[in-house]
């Protein structure tokens, strides 16, 4: 059996390991094999849905984050742009 606590590589295979997404001829023949290697696959599937859910759980928290963010820029932007008019409002009645 290989490792599969290891790294990913671009392809989302496990760095190091074979590719096994087909059949091999050994499964074909024996029956032990094919229940091994689908087990390895499994756990292999398993951990790569691990990391993806991890991945997309940070994702969350920084669009989360983001939002938060924005949401105060605009408020800001908003109480600035209110006070120029009120401050224009203001100038132009105290003129006349």
């Amino acid at each position: 059996m290989y490792d599969t606590h290891g790294e990913f590589s671009d392809d989302g295979l496990l760095k190091g390991a074979i590719d096994m997404s087909g059949p091999t001829d050994i499964e074909k023949e024996n029956l032990e094999a094919h229940v091994e290697l689908c087990a390895q696959r499994y756990n292999s599937l398993e951990q790569r849905l691990t990391s993806i859910e991890g991945k997309v759980g940070s994702l969350q928290q920084i669009i989360e984050e983001s939002r938060d963010s924005m949401t105060k820029v605009i408020i800001g932007t908003a109480g600035t742009i209110v006070t120029g008019v009120l401050t224009v409002l203001i100038v132009i009645l105290t003129r006349h």
